[in-house]
């Protein structure tokens, strides 16, 4: 574990970090320097994780791997048709069940609904360019995607098509405009879309199946932005969060905030740890909940088993590119990825089997 001068800026317990090292951690149709760029888990044991490791031309190949054991052995499943980006976009994989599967780069997206053997081109209908998608996934007849304009004004507007479909449409009444726009959705437990704007602007829907949407009171103050996670029990989380860099540059004033019930009121609750600027968010359960978080080049996990009373951080490594994908498939199971293939660092998976209590990085080969 690296040391570092922000540690001693957060008033939590560090926990440990370890690498699980099973006897057969990979099969032999993992590519030899396989790194992860993202990943996606529809239970506890079952992981999807698209990666790219060193080839000809392009120099980087892609490889979707799956796991049915919790990481302990993977076999390749497909070679999907997509490049790492010049500038850096994550390229990002939502794996709905064990045929529809998405990948985007942020600008392009691929749909398969095969397994990811083979793949074809989804379009965003009136999308001008330059435009990042930040979100995809689906509930029940619909595939949403969260996509974000930044042109002048910015726009964020939430698309949405039925599942094979080649081109997603923009839902009526679902945009945002302003000098800097943000939304999310997610889809666990019931629909929920989150937009705002310049920190001043916040909207916010509930639906039980996707077509029928009604407005309900925003998760978070109109002077943060809302991150989503899914209902837990019947409950609601949202972590809210002000502008990054405030209090001090490299902080973020972040509060977990709660809902009875999908489209309930949201109240807020104790502050979490303001260390690192917001990356991912995720509630395992009603009361637990991590922030993955980055800061001074180093990740962050900060993690609540009590509803916010109460925190600890684990400091991954030095990579400090970006934390992804943060998310619990059950109340105790939840995974990250920390870093990019192509960054200095390099990338990994880390899984935890205790609620965000304690981490190990996944091996792949």
């Amino acid at each position: 574990m690296k040391s570092n001068r922000w540690a001693a800026l957060a008033a939590t317990a560090l926990t440990t970090l370890a690498v699980f090292t099973s006897p057969a951690a990979a099969d032999s149709l993992v590519p030899q320097g396989f790194a992860p760029a993202s990943t996606s888990w529809t239970g506890s044991l079952r992981g999807f994780v698209l990666g790219f490791s060193p080839c000809g031309k392009p120099g980087w190949c892609a490889s979707l791997l799956s796991t049915a054991d919790g990481g302990k052995r993977w076999r390749r499943v497909g070679a999907p048709p997509i490049s790492l980006p010049d500038n850096h976009n994550q390229v990002k994989l939502a794996v709905i069940d064990e045929r529809d599967v998405f990948l985007s780069d942020g600008n392009r997206l691929l749909a398969s609904h095969d397994g990811g053997v083979n793949w074809s081109r989804v379009r965003l209908a009136g999308v001008r360019e330059p435009f990042y998608i930040s979100k995809i996934t689906e509930a029940g007849p619909r595939v949403f995607a969260m996509v974000t304009g930044f042109g002048s004004p910015s726009t964020t507007t939430l698309y949405a098509g039925l599942p094979g479909t080649r081109v997603l449409q923009p839902v009526p009444g679902f945009t945002v405009t302003g000098s800097a726009t943000y939304g999310d959705v997610t889809t666990s437990g019931g629909v929920q879309v989150s937009m705002g704007s310049d920190y001043r602007v916040q909207k916010y829907w509930t639906s039980s199946d996707g077509l029928t949407f009604a407005a309900a009171p925003p998760p978070c103050p109109a002077d943060s932005s809302a991150s989503l996670s899914g209902v837990r029990r019947g409950q609601v989380l949202a972590l809210c969060s002000g502008g990054p860099g405030t209090p001090q540059p490299g902080a973020t004033v972040r509060r977990l905030w709660r809902a009875p019930k999908l489209g309930g009121r949201f109240t807020g609750t104790a502050q979490a740890p303001t260390l690192g600027i917001n990356q991912s968010f995720s509630a395992a359960s009603p009361t637990a909940a991590t922030v993955a978080a980055e800061g001074g080049g180093t990740g962050f996990l900060h993690s609540t088993a009590d509803g916010g009373l109460t925190w600890t951080t684990t400091v991954l490594s030095g990579r400090g590119v970006c934390l992804n994908d943060l998310d619990f498939p059950d109340e105790r199971v939840g995974v990250v990825v920390d870093g990019l293939p192509d960054a200095d660092g390099g990338s990994a998976v880390y899984r935890t089997t205790d609620g965000g209590v304690t981490w190990r990085e996944l091996v792949f080969g």
